[in-house]
């Protein structure tokens, strides 16, 4: 399964999207509380010399890039909903508000400290009423040397545009520090100005730690000197982003988990969220190239969520497929097995009252298809992916794949779920072809079928596309090794990682058609404004179209070449590591 996620793609995006140097980040790991869930440093932007070499700052940086920016901020920055009241910015005031980060910052997560839960009361309805109350432990350092008048005038203009919720401004003094109390009718918040720092807090309690922590008046352990952080910290060095999660952690982050129903500590329980320690990693730029390496680490022994991750493969079947022209693949392996043990051992531990339910879809699936659950899953090797040859990402050139075992049991159980939606089956060799209706059933009279998919089965593998012809293009590939050779920009960009891998992708932008594209997406973009259930989504697909408009697609293959990752398991954890040339 490929790891990266929302805030990898963050981390990714925040790493070109500004212009100066390096400074030293408002809190270090080490002045952060032992008790610390979550953190995300921001270091600075880099350095002027490394954004001439590198691709994506050299892309952002581009006047050709220009409308893709000033639509990226727009959109990061105006809220569609209130635009009618409050007018969004100009691409000059969004220009000047994008500097902000230009300084380094810090935002962080710090449970509830010494709490104990009450006795849970009752309503006069006789339900149980929360006996947790609220907490929002996200905290925000920034360094606003140079920006201060900046950051005032765009502190203003956030709480001047909260339409008709005018907030409470109260002036306080917390730790010594003359701050501001700002109280609206769903929440409070924290703000005060200290030396070269802006703190912002939801909770007093936080907002006076994180206050004291930056006066150097600290109290208790630190983060740095816990076991989860040392076991990380080699992946949280040398890069210009870096994030931590202590995940077993994370059930605190709605209240303390003492007051969590016994159902609720079943779950936590059966997945055993304590075999993972901790999720980190972080983001460099090492020349032209943009790095993003991380794990999710600690205990793999079986009988935890690190059985969803595959012990991965040397040669996966679905490499045999690849094509000089491939210009997108991307494959993963899971274990549906292990998806399935680890859902079962969380609604069936003891204190969870899940047991029958789970009994009772497993036999109905069983009398379903003919076999266990554990028989079916079985049959899938848990190699999943899809690859694409077509310049322009046509849709209808995409092949998607599933790895099988057994293939005649696998084919009699597609059959068996299928039945009726097979609308015609044939063997070639010994590979069996067959189309698929995605609408309407077959055998009943008067009823017709349409949207159909087309399915070939190997003794290996299942692919499938929404046109023959790509199905028996890419079947030929494999079938013909001799008349094309693997690509060597892809195994090249395959050994930069260990040998046995259960996660790979590799995108070779140079192969798009980036004016072709260009033109597909900004029709899409039309139509999707055209057919918007919404005013929300007609203006997004607007603003999308409208920069497609304006950008200059030669800037892409300018500066972009390719985007490479994996990802493997070991003793220590999952591990991944992406690359953007």
């Amino acid at each position: 399964m490929r790891l990266p996620s929302l805030i990898i793609r963050a981390a990714l995006l925040i790493c070109f999207l500004t212009a100066n140097a390096f400074a030293q980040v408002p809190l270090e790991p080490a002045q952060l509380p032992s008790r610390t869930i979550f953190y995300f440093i921001w270091h600075g932007a880099p350095a002027g010399d490394i954004r001439k070499t590198n691709s994506l700052t050299s892309l952002w940086d581009d006047p050709d890039f220009a409308p893709a920016r000033a639509a990226m901020a727009n959109a990061m920055l105006n809220n569609s909903k209130q635009q009618k009241e409050h007018p969004g910015m100009s691409r000059e005031e969004i220009a000047n508000y994008a500097t902000l980060l230009d300084n380094p910052f810090t935002i962080g997560y710090l449970p509830r400290e010494g709490f104990t839960p009450k006795p849970a009361a009752a309503n006069s309805a006789g339900a149980t009423l929360p006996s947790v109350p609220a907490w929002n432990g996200m905290f925000l350092v920034y360094d606003r040397s140079g920006k201060e008048e900046l950051l005032s005038k765009a502190v203003l203009r956030v709480r001047a545009s909260s339409g008709t919720d005018i907030p409470h401004l109260t002036e306080i003094t917390v730790a010594g520090v003359k701050a501001l109390k700002v109280e609206r009718k769903s929440s409070t918040n924290y703000w005060a100005e200290t030396g070269k720092y802006a703190v912002s807090a939801s909770e007093p309690a936080v907002f006076e730690e994180v206050l004291n922590r930056l006066a150097g008046k600290t109290s208790g352990g630190s983060l740095a000197d816990s076991d989860a952080y040392r076991e990380a910290k080699p992946l949280l060095s040398g890069g210009i982003v870096e994030f931590f999660l202590r995940v077993p952690q994370i059930r605190d982050v709605a209240g303390d988990s003492d007051s969590a129903s016994p159902q609720m500590k079943a779950i936590w329980d059966g997945i055993r969220l304590d075999a993972i320690h901790a999720f980190a990693g972080h983001v460099s730029l090492e020349g032209a190239r943009t790095r993003l390496q991380g794990a999710i680490l600690g205990n793999t022994a079986e009988g935890s969520l690190f059985d969803v991750w595959s012990a991965g493969q040397a040669q996966p079947e679905s490499l045999a497929y690849v094509a000089p022209d491939t210009v997108y693949y991307n494959e993963s392996q899971i274990s549906l097995l292990g998806i399935y043990n680890v859902l079962k051992r969380a609604l069936t531990q003891p204190g969870s009252n899940s047991a029958p339910l789970v009994t009772t879809i497993e036999s109905s699936v069983q009398t379903r298809i003919g076999m266990t659950l554990p028989d079916a899953f079985a049959l899938t090797s848990g190699e999943v992916g899809s690859l694409q040859t077509s310049p322009t990402l046509d849709p209808d050139k995409k092949i998607f794949f599933a790895g099988i075992r057994n293939k005649p049991e696998a084919l009699k159980l597609m059959r068996t779920i299928l039945s009726d939606r097979i609308t015609s089956q044939h063997d070639e060799g010994n590979i069996t072809y067959l189309k698929v209706s995605l609408k309407g059933n077959q055998g009943a009279t008067g009823v017709a079928q349409w949207n159909f998919y087309h399915l070939a089965m190997t003794p290996n593998l299942l692919l499938g596309a929404s046109k023959a012809e790509a199905l028996h293009a890419t079947l030929a590939q494999a079938a013909t090794p001799g008349a094309a050779s693997f690509p060597a920009n892809l195994k090249a960009a395959r050994s930069l990682f260990p040998a046995q891998l259960n996660g790979f992708s590799y995108f070779d932008l140079q192969r798009l058609d980036w004016p072709a594209l260009k033109q597909r997406w900004s029709e899409q973009a039309v139509k999707s404004a055209a057919t918007a259930k919404s005013t929300d989504a007609e203006q997004k697909a607007k603003q999308l179209n409208d920069w497609l408009t304006n950008v200059n697609p030669a800037v892409f293959p300018r500066h972009l070449h390719s985007m490479t990752g994996a990802s493997w398991k070991d003793a220590t954890g999952v591990h991944f590591d992406e690359w953007v040339d």
